[in-house]
């Protein structure tokens, strides 16, 4: 599958990971409309998706998603070098998130003040044939409350041959081809992966859709969030 996940755990896996279909958002206030959602019908991964997802040794850093528990931060001041004292190179400080509880999904944007749904991140500006090689991004779930990552199980470069067949090459991949690859009646699986306060990922997010999400969480949470190129199992896997 085109989710590669670090794993040598699949049962940690599993007990921390879910997986729906996604749908789009229609006449949803808070939602841009055909954004792309989870349908919210969340059920148990099965261990024979689970084994597909698993990464190969060999993988590629570039496109591997990993779940980790990187060792805390000295303090606020020291975040914006804490990414590149844990190993990565080309490393930048994004800041933080702040998500209220309960959220399906927590991405919004500031020019509509509506949410944005499953999307793909456009930090390093890649085109189509580079979209594989863009830097990955290592979150830290601050707390206090717990969160979730999701991620699609198909990557922006099969959406955007879908949604754009004939020049595709020509593209840079966008958060629109997801869309248009929902509205044009094909199934999009994606899963939710709990992080606890202290929990983090390093994952792809150029080239996979994803999204942060409170649902079914009583507390906030905060988040911090680097751009990099950490090679593989540089942090302590939690799976």
């Amino acid at each position: 599958m085109p989710l590669n996940i670090a794993l040598t755990d699949l049962a940690a896996l599993q007990t921390r990971c879910q997986i729906a279909n996604v749908r789009t958002a229609c006449r949803e206030p808070r939602y841009e409309e055909q954004a792309a959602v989870p349908s919210g019908r969340w059920r148990p991964l099965p261990a024979a998706i689970g084994r597909q997802l698993a990464a190969e040794p060999g993988s590629a850093s570039r496109t591997l998603v990993e779940i980790v528990k990187p060792p805390p931060p000295a303090g606020p001041d020291a975040l914006p070098d804490y990414g590149a004292e844990l190993g990565g190179s080309d490393t930048t400080y994004l800041g933080q998130a702040h998500s209220k509880p309960g959220s399906l999904t927590t991405t919004g944007n500031p020019a509509n003040g509506q949410l944005v749904g499953l999307h793909l991140d456009n930090w390093d500006r890649l085109p189509y044939e580079a979209k594989d090689t863009g830097r990955r991004r290592l979150c830290l779930n601050l707390g206090p409350g717990t969160r979730y990552l999701i991620l699609c199980l198909t990557n922006a470069k099969a959406l955007c041959r879908a949604a754009h067949p004939h020049d595709y090459t020509s593209r840079y991949p966008h958060t629109d081809d997801i869309r248009a690859f929902i509205t044009a009646g094909h199934q999009l699986p994606c899963i939710r992966i709990r992080l606890d306060p202290g929990d983090g990922y390093i994952a792809p997010t150029e080239y996979l859709p994803h999204d942060g999400s409170t649902e079914h969480q009583n507390e906030p949470s905060s988040a911090a969030f680097w751009l990099g190129h950490w090679p593989r199992s540089t942090l302590p896997p939690l799976m």
